[in-house]
């Protein structure tokens, strides 16, 4: 399952429109640094053609689907809590379909 969290305002050529901010289930993975497990969810933003009520009423929905990891060309990501900037090779995106593969995400 997925959680819309939040939304959020952004404006491209003086059109504004409005992301879902969805976060997906708990999971563990293993740290990089010291090899220990820690607890995180998957986040993304997803277009909308809501209205900021309808946003701010979908907050706390669950939707049926998953977070994808899809593979990406390199790119560079600052972290806004320590101002690391990391080199990243993915990124996520909701899937209403649980079972589709990244590739067919992306294409369908």
């Amino acid at each position: 399952m997925v959680l819309i969290t939040g939304y959020q305002k952004k404006q491209k050529d003086e059109k504004e429109f409005l992301l879902l901010e969805l976060q997906g289930d708990v999971e563990i993975v293993i740290s990089e640094t010291t090899g220990l497990p820690y607890a995180t969810m998957r986040k993304t933003l997803m277009s909308s053609t809501f209205d900021e009520n309808t946003c701010k009423a979908l907050i706390g929905k669950e939707l049926t689907g998953e977070i994808l990891k899809v593979e990406t060309d390199e790119y560079e990501y600052t972290v806004q809590a320590t101002g690391e900037v990391k080199t990243l090779n993915y990124r996520y995106m909701y899937s209403a379909n649980g079972k589709q593969t990244a590739e067919q995400a992306v294409f369908s």
